[in-house]
């Protein structure tokens, strides 16, 4: 829990994808979260969490459904969303939250 604590507490933008493996929605994820990252760089944290695997971080946010997708900067939580997203959507948001 301690790393994952530690991961969102970077002055860039990090984007949180908690998915799980069963879950089709989640696997349109993985390009969009590529492309995201493609177009951005360093200048964004890109995190999966398999709710699975992790439950222990998935009740602590309430995570309901899957894939949802959180921004956090400096350990905040700054923006979520459940479903799917287009890469330019997560650009611009997470564009948004890093100035």
């Amino acid at each position: 829990m301690g790393t994952f604590r530690e991961a969102i507490q970077s002055e860039k933008p990090v984007l949180v994808d908690f998915f799980a493996e069963w879950c089709g929605p989640c696997k349109m994820m993985a390009p969009v979260l590529h492309e995201v990252k493609t177009a951005m760089g360093d200048d964004v944290k890109i995190i999966k969490i398999d709710v699975d695997k992790y439950p222990e971080v998935s009740s602590e946010f309430q995570v309901q459904g899957v894939p949802t997708l959180m921004i956090f900067r400096k350990g905040e939580l700054k923006w979520r969303q459940s479903g799917v997203m287009q890469a330019k959507q997560l650009q611009q948001l997470l564009e948004k939250f890093s100035k």
